[in-house]
């Protein structure tokens, strides 16, 4: 769907089941078409494709691709945006820190990536550019030592490298401009806008300008240029909210260095403020948010910066005596409030006020995956949801 004539809106489909092919295209055909109807009958609308690794290779199979293909087009739909980030099953079962897995230090990482990409070119239309989001790097509990940690950022940056290539080569024999949009998010190896800074400071640039300047027979200066076309950001409001960071600081930050924003992912956090009496009430509504599939990192501003507890367990067992914690959890990004609690809405609001005069991102894809997984006075109707969440964003960036 087009916004404003320059912006293409859509919501992330990982919010469908779709472990294999057949279930992802069933979910597809299922709510794409009410969707469309509702939002956008006169005009095309934009897919944000989640495909797990096996879902991916079985759609390279059989001729499924070009069917695919065919039913975009005959249904007024396109795929321009991708969710790269979760490899496995995102449903149905325990996922937590397995979202990470596996991470950039390994090969299967770059196979499922750039067959995605390869996937991607052909579906996106001409003269339009295509993203796709992925993990920041890896986990970072599951690195101890400094050493570790300098390690996984150094094989990272080696095989964002070669993705890197694959995109100079894909845009030379298609014409088609696409990205790698690395999407930072509490305890993963990069969480905020520092993060961003230092991994492609020391880490990216350094050892992919050398490798793309020895591989292409380019100056440094064009090899650099080349890292930073390929290789852009996942804004995803949600995360940036929880490192307690103002879009327009994040934004001027990635600028001044030079890094793109391939596509902000529109999400809103939980925000939770114990400034009332009723703060077992408080405690008793977060408690409704506890559930065992997704992680839900929460985080505290403290004097010493952000702190981060790893799931929410871990702050219900406690309960530490705080003014105010966020916690990962995609809540619907139209409400403000509900039942004692808050979201990180202003945080939207924010970057469509600044969406408004600056062309941040083309890409603009809502992200609320935990419908199944909301407290019940919280689940609606699913393209009922969707529709309502879009039509919301639409309605705040006219």
């Amino acid at each position: 769907m087009f916004i404003e004539d320059k912006y293409h809106l859509t919501y992330c489909t990982n919010i469908h089941p779709g472990q294999d092919w057949i279930n992802t295209f069933n979910s597809l055909k299922k709510y794409l078409p009410v969707i469309k109807n509702k939002l956008a009958k006169d005009q095309p609308l934009g897919v944000g494709l989640r495909l797990s690794n096996k879902a991916s290779e079985e759609l390279s199979e059989d001729g499924n691709l070009p069917i695919f293909k065919k039913w975009l087009v005959q249904n007024g739909l396109y795929v321009f945006t991708m969710n790269g980030f979760p490899y496995g099953n995102f449903h149905n079962e325990a996922v937590k820190d397995k979202v990470h897995e596996p991470d950039w230090t390994t090969k299967e990482r770059v196979q499922y990536t750039i067959r995605l990409f390869e996937q991607l070119a052909y579906l996106l239309p001409d003269g339009i550019s295509g993203g796709i989001s992925t993990s920041p790097i890896s986990y970072r509990h599951w690195h101890k030592s400094a050493s570790e940690k300098k390690a996984v950022m150094e094989k990272g940056a080696l095989h964002l490298t070669q993705v890197i290539l694959n995109l100079y080569k894909l845009e030379e024999d298609t014409s088609k401009y696409l990205h790698l949009d690395i999407e930072p998010e509490p305890d993963g190896m990069l969480e905020n806008t520092e993060d961003v800074l230092g991994f492609y400071s020391n880490f990216l640039l350094p050892i992919a300008i050398k490798e793309i300047a020895d591989s292409l027979g380019v100056s440094e200066e064009k090899a650099r240029d080349i890292v930073l076309r390929y290789c852009t950001l996942c804004y995803d409001i949600c995360h940036f909210s929880l490192a307690y960071e103002e879009p327009a600081y994040t934004f001027k930050k990635l600028r001044d260095a030079g890094i793109k924003i391939g596509k902000i992912q529109v999400s809103a956090a939980l925000k939770i403020k114990f400034e009332t009496q009723d703060k077992d009430e408080i405690w008793k509504s977060l408690a409704q948010f506890d559930e065992p599939t997704y992680l839900h990192q929460v985080t505290e501003k403290t004097d010493d910066g952000v702190k981060t507890y790893n799931d929410l367990p871990v702050v219900l067992e406690n309960k530490t005596d705080v003014k105010e914690l966020r916690a990962h959890f995609h809540v619907p990004i139209f409400l403000e409030s509900f039942d004692r609690l808050y979201s990180t809405q202003d945080h939207i609001l924010k970057v469509i006020s600044i969406l408004k005069s600056d062309m941040v991102s083309e890409h603009l894809e809502i992200e609320t995956y935990t419908w199944d997984v909301l407290p019940n006075s919280l689940k609606k109707e699913l393209s009922e949801s969707i529709i309502r969440e879009m039509n919301w964003f639409k309605d705040k960036l006219h």
